[in-house]
């Protein structure tokens, strides 16, 4: 892949009932030339309008992919990736770094009725997670609006070293800046 290349990576941090959601435009190259913030409800279901927010705020028609890192942000905040998708006109790659059971179970757990409802139908509509070897480690990733030879060639160009996509590691980074600045801001 180019170096030039661009891709906006989204990471979420959270200590109470808003999480901060960090996007990082980051070049293959590792180089970070852009930055976006927003929050959404912890144990919600706005993490998928915030992310579809994000890219807008920052107005780059030079990224071509969107990483997510994850999911179920923010307590169970279940992104829908089509939309997403849909939303930007990009393919989005979510990428996982733990292997689970999946997450119907613990979603069961925390919620009932309608919440529960709500949550897993936007889960059972998102591709099934593949496992990846990325610089000797394992990460899992769901891809749509692109196919998965290419969602793998992307993973691994934006991971120079270790096993997380510099534009996630990036954004996590942020996220969590931006969370102690509005905690901060809030005593």
């Amino acid at each position: 892949m180019k170096p030039g290349v661009r891709a906006l990576g989204v990471a979420e941090s959270y200590r109470e009932r808003r999480s901060t959601l960090a996007g990082a435009v980051t070049r293959a190259s590792r180089v970070a030339d852009g930055f976006a913030f927003e929050t959404c409800t912890v144990g919600g279901l706005d993490a998928t309008d915030a992310i579809a927010d994000l890219f807008s705020a920052l107005d780059r028609e030079d990224v071509r992919y969107v990483f997510v890192a994850g999911i179920a942000l923010a307590w169970y905040n279940v992104v829908d990736l089509h939309r997403v998708h849909e939303a930007t006109d990009r393919p989005v790659v979510s990428v996982t770094f733990e292997e689970s059971p999946g997450l119907v179970a613990a979603l069961e757990a925390e919620f009932d009725g309608e919440a529960l409802e709500r949550r897993t139908d936007v889960l059972e509509r998102q591709p099934p997670r593949e496992r990846l070897s990325v610089n000797d480690q394992t990460v899992f990733v769901r891809s749509v609006g692109v196919d998965a030879g290419e969602a793998r060639d992307a993973v691994r160009a934006f991971t120079p070293e270790g096993g997380r996509p510099e534009p996630l590691r990036v954004a996590r980074l942020a996220a969590r800046a931006g969370d102690d600045l509005r905690r901060g801001g809030d005593e």
